[in-house]
């Protein structure tokens, strides 16, 4: 993994962002975080912490309380909701898929919105299939012919297929088995590398955090308590809140190679 050089540009920032919402109750406070181009940047923290809601800041889903929120220097708050949203991929857990739509017509339907044509849109999910491994003969089959990490393969296609600078990606492999989620992850990285994306994910699995980010924010109540490298965090946590959430991966880690160990032949 590849952090961003010291001379790449910002692309997202916050600005002391604040949010609230019924009853004044406060879901960020004060939030100030830069996310560089090309960076894949992991937001992580318990339910109720203001990773979802920080990054449905992006796309203009939510909007601010206070402060703001610029993408290449611009605040967002000037920008058409629509027109930003057809430029920035989204991936989340449920997927979304349209039911009554096939799977090509699935992946081809921003383009479609932008006005591409036809044979441009095809060309584009023929390489997108490729690119996330689905194969082409699942190109007329509908959403629920799919298993489920087929059907994640077929909303990162669409996600990716107007090619958008920035990907927001809402625990995208939470509801996976264990063996797709770590694959599909992989391969999103390795996706992220070669299209120069700048990639925001949430999650709650710090192991997940550890094995794809450039840069981990962990949070906590609507704040930020320890920004850093996955080395920065296994090396010097902030606080007894993220040397927990660290302990959890090495246990596990710990637990396996001692299992691995004992089964081992003499």
């Amino acid at each position: 993994m590849v952090s961003p050089s010291r001379g790449t540009c910002c692309m997202i920032r916050f600005e002391n962002v604040s949010k609230s919402y019924r009853k004044g109750h406060a879901v960020l406070r004060g939030l100030n975080l830069e996310i560089a181009e090309r960076e894949f940047a992991v937001l992580i923290g318990p339910s109720g912490c203001g990773k979802s809601t920080t990054l449905s800041l992006v796309n203009r889903l939510t909007v601010p309380t206070g402060g703001a929120v610029l993408m290449d220097g611009v605040d967002i708050a000037h920008t058409d909701p629509v027109i930003l949203r057809r430029h920035i991929g989204f991936v989340f857990q449920s997927i979304g898929l349209f039911p009554h739509l096939t799977v090509t017509e699935n992946i081809g339907i921003t383009p479609r919105l932008l006005g591409w044509r036809i044979q441009e849109i095809s060309a584009r999910i023929r390489e997108l299939m490729e690119m996330v491994r689905l194969p082409s003969a699942y190109a007329e089959r509908l959403p629920r012919h799919l298993s489920g990490g087929e059907q994640q393969r077929v909303g990162l296609a669409r996600a990716l297929a107007a090619r958008p600078k920035i990907m927001l990606m809402d625990e995208p492999f939470g509801a996976l088995d264990p063996l797709v989620r770590d694959e599909l992850g992989g391969e999103y990285r390795v996706i992220h590398d070669r299209l120069g994306l700048t990639t925001v994910l949430v999650t709650h699995d710090m192991t997940e955090g550890l094995l794809l980010a450039d840069r981990i924010v962990v949070m906590r109540e609507g704040e930020i308590v320890q920004r850093g490298s996955p080395r920065d965090l296994l090396r010097s946590p902030a606080d007894d809140f993220v040397r927990a959430m660290i302990e959890s991966p090495r246990r596990r880690a710990e637990r396996l190679n001692q299992a691995l160990s004992l089964g081992a032949p003499a």
